[in-house]
Formats: structure tokens, sequence, C-alpha cells
């Protein structure tokens, strides 16, 4: 396999109105099993910043998709005429018949986690398996006071006029639990996608509709949790500061075929703090 970079796996294609960018790498068989990943909700996520080192373990064994979704990297920032979580899922389907996809694995980081059980509640047949790292929507907490550190941090970032990269950094900050990896790197490669003006529309429109009350309740995923039909891996950072560990609990009982694994010394961002786990963990469990 050729060295797999942003540009060379990056790709967009017309799905339900709307201009998706999706990254895509895999091994040559055209039968491979489909691993589709989709990423937080923080100020400059996209597929790759939230799974672009994970890929390329990934690609050796699945054709592997990292989707921008609606309002976030590349793709469209469209108004949203419904709950964030079924406009994504709906989007994400449509890009599956675009590219002739019938059924595949869903990766879901926190945002992405409440599209991925959106996607197995609505569009069931093109749904395998489930592995939820973090997710929203689907978690409740039950000692953890809301909102969560997380979600104030992200909350000040996308509420101010003109955030500032300390703002930035202090959400990072809180993503994770090794602090090594809040570099000023990273900070810069952030920043420059949190502070476009085309990003900031799209987090303005995306909190919107989860501001809408009119469908406060679609996007309680917890309500309806006890109908998701398929295999269910939930992970955990043990010390996760945006949806913390106790919100596990709840999803891990209403789920009917769901198990869980915690990851020690690990905050929001496993497949990044925790990769080589994460990898093997994912990968086992999308292949028996």
């Amino acid at each position: 396999m050729t060295d797999i970079s942003y540009e060379s796996s990056s790709r967009t294609a017309k799905a339900a109105g709307l201009t998706l960018h999706y990254h895509e790498a895999g091994p040559a068989d055209p039968g491979a099993p489909v691993v589709i990943m989709l990423h937080g909700g923080g100020p400059g996520a996209s597929g790759w910043s939230n799974f672009g080192r994970n890929l390329p373990v990934f690609a050796r064994t699945f054709r592997t998709l990292l989707v921008d979704q609606p309002c976030f990297g590349r793709s469209d920032k469209p108004e949203l005429d419904k709950d964030y979580f079924s406009y994504s899922a709906d989007a994400v389907a449509a890009l599956m018949d675009e590219l002739a996809i019938t059924q595949a694995h869903f990766i879901g980081n926190s945002l992405g986690g409440g599209t991925a059980v959106r996607m197995a509640l609505n569009h069931p047949d093109k749904v395998a398996k489930l592995l939820l790292m973090g997710p929203g929507g689907v978690s409740v907490n039950l000692f953890a006071p809301d909102p969560t550190e997380g979600i104030k941090r992200l909350f000040e970032f996308n509420a101010a006029p003109e955030p500032t990269k300390e703002q930035l950094r202090a959400f990072i900050s809180v993503m994770a639990y090794d602090q090594s990896i809040v570099t000023d790197e990273l900070v810069e490669e952030r920043w420059a996608s949190a502070t476009d003006p085309d990003n900031r529309l799209g987090s303005a429109r995306m909190a919107a509709a989860f501001a809408n009350p009119a469908w406060a309740e679609d996007w309680m995923l917890w309500r309806e949790a006890h109908r998701i039909p398929h295999p269910v891996l939930l992970t955990w950072g043990r010390e996760d500061r945006v949806n913390p560990l106790d919100g596990a609990l709840v999803a891990l009982r209403n789920i009917p075929d769901a198990r869980l694994h915690v990851f020690p010394h690990c905050g929001h961002w496993a497949q990044t703090e925790q990769a080589d786990e994460f990898n093997r963990l994912a990968i086992d469990f999308f292949s028996h």
C-alpha cells in the first residue's frame, strides 16, 4: 500500500443535496468490509483531525472512510431542517448509496457517536456493528454535573464573538489526559480550521439545531437506545471530562447487545491517546 496522506485520500461526493468531503483508503480487494468513522464536534473537528492517524492501520483490512459530517471540515454547512444526528445520519446514508456501499461498521466519537446511533435506529440495514467512543446523546451523566467541563469550554469558544487561541487550548486540554499531546502544532492546526469563517458558520448552524426545542427529544438518544439491534462496543476514557464515564452506565444498560471497554489514563480522544489498543480492539470487534 502506498503512503496515505491527506491529499491522496481526499474525496468529495454529492449526496442528499450536499457536497460531502471524506477520506478513503483500503485494500485492493473490492469486497473488503467497510468501516465509516464519524468525528466529534469540537472547534476545527473533521474526519482527518480525529482519525487521520488511525486510517493507515484500518485500511490494511477495511475499506475505510473518514467522513466530514455536515457543517464540518470541507463538507457543506447547510441550515438544518431536523435535529443534527438525524440530519447527519441521513447524509451519511445517502453517501453510502452514492458510493454503492450497502452496509458498514461504524466508529463514532462524541458527536459522531450520536450520528452512528441514529444511523442504527433510522437506517438499520446499513449498519453492521457500532463502536461508540464517549458518544453523545446515548449517555446520561449519573454523577458528573451538567454541563461538563468539556462542554463548558466548547460553549465558551463557540459563543465568543472573537475566540482566542487560549480558549482553544483550554478546550483541547480538556480533551486529553496526556497533556503532552496538546502541542503548539496541534493548537495551530485546529486554530486555522476553527476560525475559518465557513467553519464558524457550520458550528453555529449545528449549535442552532441542538438549541431548537422542537427537536430536543430527537437527540436524546438514550430514550431510544433499547431499539438498537446491532452489536455495540462502548469505549470510554476513564478520565473523560466531556462525556464522563458514569454516562456509560445508562447506555450499557439500555442497549440490548452492548459491552464496555474502559481505557485508563485516557480522556475523550481514545483513538489518539490509546491508539494501538484502540486500533486492535476495534479491528478485532469488527472482524469476528
